[in-house]
């Protein structure tokens, strides 16, 4: 097979990259190693930054976005017993985000692939990219017993952390940093009503807890655990009972509870890959940096990642310009440390962390105190909270 862009990782990075290309006439295929049915059955965050939902707009794929999705004008966080509200619309002039579940727009995108007869070759085993320093580079994968090529002009890594997309850059040339938190967030989704219309993130002295939702019927709650707790050493009773202990008294009063219809734990992390271009290969997402879902910005920085390298492609094909291919690495790393910055102050503010001293704490009490005192401190939080300029 011969395509212009050969995008492995079939995830909502890959798939919206490759349905915005195939709008404007450049071919595309995409390599997923798994099923669909496993990568939709992934329960993400759900919280879509403005820009994130422009780009979904322009992809052909907002519809139900914009028809089922939560606009939320602000959050609120709960500390010391009370809660205090963060006024995104108003500090930013106008902007929001909408809450709707990752799953659902990575449903979205493969219904837009289906419709326009997008490529997408799922049971992508041992991919393996060659030649990446060349004019020429191709795509090996085996699907069952057969090993199959694409040449490309064009490869994007967007295949996850685990993926052999960063493995791919030589040593010599690749550098990581990385952070690892010794907690995780125990998720559960339940088929329950939220107890708020806002996300509530909490900061309690038996540790952070976090109330979302999917959907006026839909909720999604988190708490923090030890970094070796699993989802099957939590019963929903023990769940339900520690997150009404971490909530103030009134929200926990209005709390509906009912069986988890999912349940897991993600460790947090911190983590980038510099740099995110090497010769014709081009990383997004996950494959070049992960932040604790704390900040909301995992997946809307994965956006931005593809907003760069779709304009890039379009000046490249289009206007035969190449500043936007040679800028990429920089422009977006750029974004993405600041999206660090946002993700890992939120955390380091909001949680209980088993090797902190009471310094540290006393400053977590003290960040907090500034947030709400300060309105250009509110602004900062709340143009973060809502995305940077692309």
């Amino acid at each position: 097979m011969k395509v212009q862009v050969c995008i492995v990782g079939g995830g909502p990075s890959g798939l919206l990259l490759s349905q915005l290309l195939h709008l404007r006439g450049i071919e595309t295929v995409v390599l997923e190693k798994h099923g669909r049915e496993h990568v939709l059955s992934r329960i993400r965050a759900g919280v879509i930054e403005h820009g994130f939902a422009k780009l979904m707009r322009e992809a052909q794929c907002g519809d139900r976005m914009d028809r089922e999705g939560e606009i939320h004008e602000g959050v609120q966080i709960a500390h010391d017993g009370v809660i205090d509200r963060v006024d995104l619309k108003g500090l930013t002039g106008g902007s929001s985000v909408i809450v709707y579940g990752q799953t659902e727009l990575t449903r979205d995108l493969y219904e837009a692939r289906d419709r326009l007869g997008g490529k997408v070759i799922h049971g992508a085993a041992d991919v393996a990219l060659h030649d990446l320093e060349s004019a020429r580079p191709h795509v090996t994968y085996r699907v069952g017993d057969k090993t199959a090529r694409i040449d490309c002009e064009y490869v994007i890594g967007a295949d996850g952390f685990h993926g052999v997309s960063r493995k791919s850059i030589p040593a010599g040339i690749l550098r990581e940093y990385e952070r690892v938190y010794p907690v995780g967030w125990l998720g559960v989704l339940s088929r329950t009503a939220p107890v708020s219309d806002e996300l509530i993130y909490a900061k309690h002295e038996r540790g952070f807890a976090l109330c979302s939702l999917r959907s006026r019927v839909l909720s999604r709650y988190y708490i923090q655990v030890p970094i070796s707790d699993t989802a099957e050493s939590w019963s929903d009773e023990a769940f339900w009972s520690e997150l009404t202990h971490r909530l103030p008294a009134d929200v926990a009063a209005g709390l509906v509870t009912g069986p988890s219809i999912e349940k897991s734990v993600a460790p947090l992390r911190s983590f980038v890959a510099e740099p995110m271009r090497h010769g014709r290969l081009f990383l997004a997402g996950d494959a070049a940096h992960i932040v604790p879902p704390t900040g909301a910005r995992g997946l809307n920085s994965a956006a931005s990642d593809i907003y760069y390298l779709y304009h890039a492609m379009l000046d490249h094909y289009e206007n035969h310009d190449d500043r936007g291919l040679d800028d990429y690495s920089k422009k977006a790393l750029a974004r993405v440390w600041k999206a660090q910055r946002f993700s890992w102050w939120m955390t380091m503010m909001l949680h209980r962390f088993p090797d902190s001293i009471e310094y540290d704490r006393k400053l977590q009490d003290s960040e907090l105190a500034y947030l709400f005192s300060s309105e250009a401190a509110l602004r900062s939080f709340a143009e973060n909270y809502v995305g940077l300029p692309f």
